[in-house]
């Protein structure tokens, strides 16, 4: 017999060899039902894997990262197995598992979207047919041989790069036959709502060196009407994506003569402004002061910072007066370097440094993505220099700032706690108390979380916090990361209460991350309907016709007298059309005055193509004042 511990910390005992999907069903038929996978001690395993010995188990269905990937490999399978059956000379290459999908690279292909129907018909009948999915292993001379004889070279190719003495596992449904480690369902029979969505070229292995394949993206959900909601998602996506709003509201641009360096046009530097004006203001709240280093430092501090010898590959450098220099990637080092300028008691500490800081990264080409993904931005950095007894109130005092932050925006999130990584610096001692620390500060406030085994920074444990737009799209854009190396590389010194000469801790930390992607995140979130603080025009005025210009002229002037940013339409348009106009570029308010209105010193507002009826000029102003002063939202 061997003792299983489950998830929920339970114990059970069960034969040697039992199954994870017979341990699935003595738990729960309907568990069973819906199990793509299992873990033992934490490794992703088949169901039809047998337990050999005393072990952690747990059951993973579709609703877990490790189920979807298994589901969706082998809706892969499905889809390979649906081009060979259609298309018998394609040459396979390989197809795994994405955030969002899955994916299969083919050779002597050149499908076109007109295929997909076709293709995705003969997936279901694959899925109809309810074939078992069997695992095998060959040595891999005979591996080799079973490749070559089905004529798959790219399966021989990855075969071979395989140690000699390896055993090579394959899945097996029907006629298929795939090289693949797994996990797989236990049959075809689950996969039953799935979708391709595109086609690309791939080169082989990534390199361009190698020979072009055709890429098929495609999807699998366990109900259709989970498949369904995922592409309306993917169709309100397209309508919100901040590119496209960016060129239609005015805010951005990114030209051929910069890739990846946005342009901020003038609507937008108010959004960005007004974002940094808010940051400054709970900043210094919460008792941050605010530097600025420069953006190009010699290379002797990168090689103190260890940026140099690990980063140089990202990082922009030019020589002056003989001397290497480099624009900074990150505002880390200069921080370093403020510190250093005068003596520090525990007294001073802890010190919060904040810093809207412009850094600079080589990203490849193929990875820019409008703000999302960009070369240059703005980084809302701080760095708080404490001793090792404040970590958990100054721990505390970030995660407070930051859900402030994003429950302004109407954002929820969630919060994974990264441990000690393999390849870390430090003592085991300075790793147990950084994690404590960030873990004691979490527990206190009482915030659910959850841990990432090993995926901290080198240098020390971190917070991340993921937010959820309104699309139900996850982003990480928050995070706190506790470095005791950089003090350390640096020499940074405090006098602690006994005189002695101490390494005080400090604390990375943003708020926004880069504020470029968090525009652009705030773009797509609000659908450019921003709420009416951050609109870069919070009430456009529409004269009826020119006869009520000076009138709309006095409105115009009252809110911008009261601090509104305010823009007038003075063109000689019918008013229908002057107010699709305004409701196409998202203003929160939109103001028309005509004879009643100029004759009563009242406006006729609208909010997102609502009528909100008359109101006193005078009346209105402090209503908007109230709502723009508090940054609440009306709608």
């Amino acid at each position: 017999m061997v003792n299983i511990t489950l998830k929920d910390g339970s114990v059970k005992s069960y034969e040697a060899g039992t199954s994870i999907l017979d341990i699935a069903k003595d738990l729960s038929e309907g568990l069973a039902r819906n199990a793509c996978c299992g873990m033992i001690n934490g490794e992703v395993v088949d169901l039809r894997e047998g337990v050999t010995e005393d072990c952690e188990v747990e059951i993973c269905t579709f609703d877990s990262p490790e189920g979807k990937r298994a589901f969706r490999h082998t809706a892969s399978h499905i889809l390979a197995q649906a081009v060979k059956r259609l298309y018998p000379e394609a040459k396979l290459a390989i197809g795994p598992s994405t955030d969002d999908g899955f994916y299969y690279d083919f050779d002597d292909m050149a499908f076109n979207p007109e295929d997909f129907e076709k293709i995705e018909k003969e997936m279901k009948k694959i899925v109809k047919e309810n074939l078992p999915i069997e695992r095998f292993e060959l040595p891999r001379a005979e591996a080799v041989k079973l490749m070559e004889e089905k004529g798959e070279p790219y399966k021989v190719e990855l075969i071979n790069d395989l140690p000699e003495d390896a055993v090579i596992s394959f899945y097996k449904q029907g006629e298929f036959t795939d090289l693949c480690a797994g996990p797989h369902l236990m049959s075809t029979k689950y996969c039953k709502a799935v979708k391709i969505m595109s086609v690309a070229g791939a080169y082989w292995r990534g390199s361009e060196k190698n020979k072009m394949l055709a890429r098929l993206y495609a999807t699998a959900y366990t109900k259709a009407s989970d498949l369904e909601a995922y592409l309306n998602m993917l169709e309100e996506a397209k309508k919100r994506d901040h590119r496209k709003l960016g060129k239609e509201l005015g805010l951005f641009c990114i030209l051929d003569e910069g890739p990846g360096f946005p342009f901020f046009l003038p609507k937008g530097m108010v959004l960005k402004n007004t974002l940094l004006d808010y940051w400054r203001e709970i900043h210094k709240k919460a008792g941050y002061v605010e530097i600025q280093t420069p953006m190009m430092l010699n290379r002797q501090l990168w090689e103190r910072s260890g940026h140099w010898d690990h980063y140089k590959e990202n990082m922009y450098t030019t020589k002056i007066d003989d001397v290497d220099f480099a624009i900074k990637p990150m505002n880390c080092p200069g921080g370093m370097l403020v510190y250093m300028q005068e003596p520090h008691s525990y007294r001073d500490l802890p010190i919060r440094a904040g810093e809207i800081g412009l850094v600079h990264r080589h990203e490849k080409s193929g990875a820019l993505h409008g703000l999302m993904r960009v070369r240059c931005f703005s980084q809302d950095d701080a760095h708080i220099f404490m001793t090792p007894d404040q970590i958990k109130e100054e721990i505390k005092g970030v995660v407070a700032l930051i859900d402030q932050v994003y429950t302004l925006f109407g954002f929820n999130y969630h919060i994974e706690l990264s441990t000690r990584p393999e390849d870390s610096m430090g003592s085991d001692e300075d790793w147990e108390r950084a994690t404590a620390g960030l873990k004691g500060a979490l527990d206190e406030l009482g915030r659910d979380y959850v841990i990432n085994e090993g995926d901290g920074a080198f240098y020390g444990p971190k917070i991340d916090f993921h937010l959820e737009d309104s699309l139900g799209r996850t982003w990480q854009c928050g995070t706190i990361q506790l470095d005791m190396q950089l003090p350390e590389r640096f020499q940074l010194e405090y006098t602690d209460k006994d005189g002695e000469k101490k390494r005080p801790v400090m604390i990375h930390r943003v708020c926004f991350g880069s504020i470029e992607r968090f525009i652009g995140i705030l773009i797509e979130h609000f659908a450019g309907h921003f709420p009416t603080w951050l609109a870069p025009v919070q009430v456009k005025v529409l004269p009826i016709s020119d006869k009520y210009a000076d009138y709309a002229k006095k409105v115009e002037a009252a809110f911008e007298d009261a601090g509104v940013r305010v823009e007038t339409d003075h063109r000689a348009e019918k008013i229908g059309y002057k107010i699709r106009e305004a409701r196409n570029e998202r203003v929160p308010y939109i103001v028309v005055v005509g004879e009643k209105e100029a004759e009563d010193n009242t406006l006729s507002v609208r909010c997102k193509g609502e009528d909100l009826g008359s109101y006193k000029l005078d009346d209105f102003i402090a209503e908007i004042k109230e709502e723009i002063k508090n940054k609440t939202k009306r709608w």
